[in-house]
């Protein structure tokens, strides 16, 4: 099984950095014991977490999503930005998230708003994931890149490699951009499956 995380902490600077951190730390912890369960998983994780932020007196906080992907199907549970979930041909379907989890180390018992769901995944299907700072990166005019522009480059990319298409999608922020200060962290993981191997970049 392999499992895979993306996240997103509240602010900036040094003690979102430090909660990240601990994050990262906790979610290999849980690698090392075998937890596969992602209600466990999460839930667990989440306390950790609480009572590390309340020992720190912080009031910070994380989005995460959570995959575990085996045998042609990945779990999707926790509470994050959508999930991209890309077919063979480039046809996207967007997983809202909203209702799979709950946001890291805000509660000290998240068990009851945490879910998932189970998606079957064929040759030449993938995922992908990012956190806020594509869809809300703006240009010169105020515009946001949006949640459709980035579904559009990743379905006309789809029939290239992961890594070609995540260049693809950062290449078209950039031009987007342009001059405009980036004000967020911009994260993207496509993952691509090609008959039973998962290329991740």
């Amino acid at each position: 099984m392999v499992t895979l995380c993306i996240g997103d902490v509240t602010g900036h600077g040094l003690e979102s950095g430090i909660l990240m951190v601990m994050t990262q730390t906790a979610v290999r912890t849980l690698k090392e014991v075998q937890e596969i369960d992602p209600l466990r998983f999460l839930d667990t994780l989440n306390r950790a977490i609480y009572k590390n932020i309340q020992r720190i007196n912080s009031d910070k906080n994380l989005t995460l999503a959570l995959l575990n992907y085996a045998d042609s199907k990945v779990s999707i549970s926790g509470q994050h930005e959508e999930t991209l979930v890309v077919r063979k041909g480039g046809k996207i379907e967007r997983i809202d998230m909203m209702d799979l989890g709950f946001p890291i180390g805000l509660d000290e018992n998240i068990s009851a708003w945490i879910s998932h769901v189970l998606v079957d995944l064929e040759p030449g299907d993938g995922v992908v994931l990012y956190t806020d700072g594509i869809p809300e990166a703006r240009n010169i005019h105020k515009q946001f890149y949006g949640i459709e522009r980035l579904c559009e480059v990743v379905s006309q990319n789809w029939d290239l490699s992961a890594e070609q298409i995540k260049q693809a999608v950062i290449d078209d922020l950039r031009e987007f951009i342009g001059s405009q200060k980036v004000f967020d962290d911009i994260t993207l993981l496509v993952l691509k499956q090609q008959g039973n191997i998962v290329h991740d970049l």
